[in-house]
């Protein structure tokens, strides 16, 4: 993995809608249509199915806002801010393994069938990370140039 495939940072929060008028009205952002659904995925206890929804914005440098998901991984970090970084990958199982490597702990992940695989993994210093296949990167391209849509 190379600093360069860093593409957003996630952001879960209470209050969508308000979330998204503070950065539109503070700092000028522009959002995608909300998109989202049941997501099966693997947690430590075991499977899941997930109803995941977010909004990416069309201005860089690239945010994700999510709803949050009460109980689990994707709960506002307490006092705000910064929930994940997101990170292009080749092969997330093999990025997964070599982050597991350096201390990283896997809180979440999803295989390929259904849709791009993605894992989320916590660092030794807390920080969570979002490994995306990059098979998914023309599908959210689409996605932030027409602003709506699936992606």
């Amino acid at each position: 993995m190379r600093a360069e495939d860093q593409f957003h940072l996630g952001l879960v929060v209470e209050d969508f809608e308000a979330t998204l008028a503070e950065f539109s009205d503070a700092f000028g952002y522009e959002w995608c249509a909300e998109i989202g659904g049941a997501v099966p995925l693997t947690l430590p206890s075991g499977n899941a199915v997930l109803d995941i929804s977010c909004a990416y914005s069309r201005t860089l440098p690239r945010l994700e806002i999510i709803r949050r998901v009460p109980g689990t991984l994707w709960e506002p970090v307490a006092g705000g801010g910064v929930h994940h970084v997101g990170y292009w990958s080749d092969d997330v199982a093999a990025d997964a393994a070599e982050l597991a490597r350096q201390g990283f702990v896997t809180e979440a992940r999803r295989v390929g069938s259904g849709g791009a695989p993605f894992a989320f993994l916590r660092g030794p210093s807390g920080l969570l990370v979002e490994l995306v296949d990059r098979v998914a990167r023309p599908g959210l391209e689409k996605y932030w140039s027409h602003g709506g849509g699936t992606a």
